[in-house]
Formats: C-alpha cells, structure tokens, sequence
C-alpha cells in the first residue's frame, strides 16, 4: 500500500470520527448553546434600556448610556478592585495549598480512597452553609475565633474583635471561607496532572542524585504546566464571580462589595433591571478577558490538560 492510500485512509478514519463525535455531542452542545447564549443576549437586549421592574410599562430604549452610567459610577471600580483583592488572594493561597494536599495524596498508598473524600467534605457543603457557618465562627457573640486568639495571644488579641466592621478585618473571614471550601477543587485538579508525570522520570533525577526541590522545580512542575494553568483558569473563573459569601456575611458594607453583588442590588434590591442587566454584561466581559489572558497570554494546553 502506497504512503499516498495509508493518508487517505487515515484521513477518512479521522473524518468519520469527527462526525461520530459531532452525533454523540451535538444535541447536548445545542442544549448547552440554548440554555447559555439566551440569557447572554437577554442580559444584553435588555442593558439597552431604562427598565425598572416596578414600572415595566415605562421601558425606555438608552442604548449605551447604563454602560456609561456603572463605568462612571466610583461604585463599580471599588467593587471590582474588591473582586480582584479576594480573586488574586484566594487563587494563590489556594494554588500552594491544594499542590500540598495533592502531594500527600499521590504518596498516600493504604487509605487513599478514604483520604479523598475526607478532603472533598469542604467541597460538597453548599456554600451558602459554609458562609453562615464561619460568619458565626467569626461572630463577636457566638464565633470562637476570637476567644482562641485571645488565648493564643495571652490576651493580647481582644476577645470581641469585630471582624465585620471593617474592609481589611472583614477580607479575612471571607477569604478564608472560599480557601477553605474550594481548596479540594484545586487539589483534585493538581492531583491529576500529578498522575501523569511518569514515575521513570523522578526515579531517574533520584539516581543523578537530585534533591525533593530540584526535582520539584525540573520535574514535576514543569509536566505538570498545563495541569496548573487549567486549575488556575478555573478558579480565577470562579473566585471572580463570589457572591454568596459576600452577601451572608458583610451584605456589600464597608465596601466589601464584590461584582456580582453589585449585579445582584441594581436588579433585585433597586429593581434597576437595565441597570443591573449592564453590570452583569460588564462582568461577563470581564470573565472573558480573563479567560483570554489565560489561554492567549499563559499558552494553556486545554488538549494536554483534559487528562
């Protein structure tokens, strides 16, 4: 059989693949198209009005001027520059920990089924449970936070620290709460590109007589490249649309206000549905560029990360 046949025939295998995939996939990526760009473009028709809820029969066609109004609005950029604080904060703290957690999991040989799903209870609580649960944690009236700093510090700590009365004081429960809860998410993530890396190439840099962080920095981060951008990719993904422990714990006060917050109170709260139509279009576009930096500036291999 000639090169020229053998090309021909694998191209027509590859062909009849891609249709076979296309078969199997394609109601549900219609479905998924349906569900997803509707309310894109409902969120988009309608930000191009002056629409509010209590007064629906008063619809007033302003084009781009909510857009105007919100990037004006010193409001906006307090809540988006508090989106990123809690994003790049919790991203990180969660990058170490969860490379951690994924390590002494990959070592882990007796138990190891047990082990993983003690480290995804934090990630099955729902997580409006997980906010009210360390908002009282941090409490200055039913929280046990600060009677044990108070104790660790020999009383240097006072025992009725208002966390929530303030922007830095109250960042800390809300940062801790998203670490705490989707910390498994990034080490599940990071534990998969962990089981790729092939034993032969760490035994090899042990016998050239490597150390654990030569080893770490040569051989198991740089295999593992995809693996962290796509974990980071979707906890940046994530972590930049918080909304639930916000809202449960400082309700936007203290300008602790995140994006998505502020999306929530011009539609629900002030029933500026216009309004609230044009933050959400805004932070979708924000989680696009997001998305592109990621993919475009950091080089993600998505093909290589799917493993």
């Amino acid at each position: 059989m000639s090169t020229r046949t053998v090309e021909n025939h694998l191209s027509d295998r590859a062909r009849d693949e891609r249709r076979l995939g296309w078969r199997l996939a394609g109601p549900a990526f219609v479905i998924m198209i349906l569900v997803t760009f509707y309310p894109i473009l409902q969120a988009v028709y309608t930000s191009l009005f002056k629409y509010r809820l209590t007064d629906p029969d008063q619809r007033e066609f302003v084009f781009l001027r909510n857009y105007g109004i919100i990037l004006t609005d010193p409001l906006w950029w307090r809540a988006f520059g508090t989106t990123t604080l809690i994003t790049v904060v919790t991203v990180v703290v969660e990058l170490v920990l969860g490379f951690a957690i994924a390590l002494a999991m990959e070592k882990v040989i007796y138990g190891r089924g047990l082990l993983r799903t003690i480290v995804l209870i934090p990630y099955s609580i729902i997580t409006v449970v997980s906010a009210f649960s360390w908002f009282y944690a941090f409490a200055t009236d039913t929280g046990f936070v600060d009677p044990l700093l108070n104790k660790l510090s020999f009383g240097l700590f006072p025992a009725d620290f208002d966390w929530f009365g303030g922007f830095w004081s109250a960042m800390v429960p809300i940062c801790i709460s998203e670490i705490w809860k989707t910390t498994p998410f990034m080490s599940l993530l990071l534990l998969a590109g962990l089981t790729q890396i092939d034993s032969a190439m760490e035994e090899a840099a042990v016998v050239d007589g490597a150390t654990w962080g030569e080893r770490l920095r040569k051989v198991i981060l740089p295999n593992m490249k995809s693996q962290i951008m796509v974990a980071l990719l979707f906890r940046t993904l994530d972590a930049f649309r918080i909304f639930d422990n916000i809202f449960i714990m400082t309700a936007g006060s203290h300008d602790t206000s995140s994006l998505s917050l502020v999306a929530y109170n011009q539609t629900i709260s002030r029933t500026e549905v216009g309004l609230g139509s044009a933050v959400s279009v805004l932070l979708f576009c924000c989680v696009v560029i997001i998305a592109m930096i990621f993919v475009k500036g950091f080089r993600v291999d998505l093909a290589g990360g799917r493993k």
